[in-house]
């Protein structure tokens, strides 16, 4: 398979970027900084760029079959800006999967479903910025034909693979306070291979 991945020298898509090369697939990732990533294998092109200009996704999005992003918000609009631009490039390209890591926050509530969870009691967060960013690349994914699927973990603290943890469409699994990131990388991974997702939201914790 070919990936293009995007964030891969952050947490996740590290662990995501060795898992994907220990299978043998051909990754081409996106990165301002390529002395970040120290990994070298005959399966990786790196692209030096930012996900913000329309020629670098261009670059890192032909010829693929699929995007995945676990790009963050760094305290900025990096999610709601970058989108619109990855989604025309994959459309130019005529890729139409996408994987990205989002934020529990962007879930329905619970207690109040007609809510997104950073907007309920069910939030512990004081600032809404990061979930506001992501809510906007969520909203133009769901208005984009591509067929995406959003992986949005709990309290992410760092952690090995367990593959032991609970999903749930569109809400957060009852009673979840965090996932690591390595079963993050694990269960985007797997979705990766096997599709069981599509349009929807995925809550990830134990």
């Amino acid at each position: 398979m070919n990936i293009a991945l995007l964030g891969a020298t952050g947490r996740v898509g590290q662990l995501l970027l060795d898992l994907m090369l220990q299978d043998e697939h051909n990754v081409t990732v996106l990165v301002r900084n390529p002395q970040k990533l120290e990994m070298k294998h005959p399966n990786l092109t790196i692209v030096q760029g930012n996900v913000l200009k329309q020629e670098d996704l261009n670059q890192t999005i032909q010829g693929q079959d699929v995007v995945v992003s676990t790009l963050n918000t760094d305290g900025s609009a990096t999610i709601s800006e970058s989108m619109p631009l990855l989604i025309t490039s994959m459309k130019k390209y005529h890729v139409k999967r996408i994987i990205t890591i989002g934020t529990a926050g962007i879930l329905q509530s619970r207690v109040e479903p007609t809510l997104y969870r950073f907007q309920s009691s069910e939030s512990k967060r004081r600032s809404t910025r990061a979930a506001e960013d992501h809510l906007k690349g969520y909203l133009s994914l769901k208005e984009s034909s591509l067929d995406w699927t959003i992986v949005c973990p709990t309290y992410l603290p760092d952690g090995k693979i367990t593959g032991r943890y609970r999903v749930e469409e569109n809400m957060l699994p009852a009673n979840a306070v965090k996932i690591s990131t390595g079963d993050t990388a694990h269960f985007t991974y797997r979705e990766l291979r096997s599709a069981n997702f599509s349009y929807c939201r995925i809550g990830l914790g134990y």
